[in-house]
């Protein structure tokens, strides 16, 4: 197993930047793909991006692209999502979560990742 822990997250105002972070620990973090979702107050978790254990083919939701960027460090275990121009929509509860390399990749479904975070709490002011 992965214990996965997000975080970084924090109240923010509209055009700034976060890095949120996702430490993992326990039984070799790097053989999992990782992913990023979200969940908005009254809405459903959703899909935010996902990286492959090597690290490379980052895939993103339509809705993200071109502001959110991850990318992972294995020598630290440690899995990242940059934000940028941050925006009110923005505001959720981010989760980091795990799945084996047996998975098909990329894979958007909460339901194909066993292991999650926490969660950190990203809220943004206008």
């Amino acid at each position: 197993q992965v214990q996965l822990v997000e975080s970084g997250g924090g109240l923010v105002q509209a055009g700034d930047s976060l890095r949120l972070s996702c430490a993992a620990s326990g039984r070799t973090p790097s053989n999992y793909h990782m992913g990023w979702f979200r969940q908005a107050p009254g809405k459903e978790r959703e899909f935010v991006a996902t990286i492959r254990a090597s690290g490379i083919s980052p895939y993103y939701a339509d809705s993200v692209k071109g502001r959110f960027t991850i990318s992972r460090d294995n020598a630290k275990n440690t899995v990242y999502l940059q934000i940028n121009s941050l925006k009110p929509q923005d505001t959720a509860l981010y989760y980091c979560a795990a799945t084996h390399l047996s998975t098909v990749y990329p894979s958007t479904r909460e339901d194909r990742y066993p292991y999650w975070g926490p969660g950190t709490q990203v809220t943004v002011s206008s």
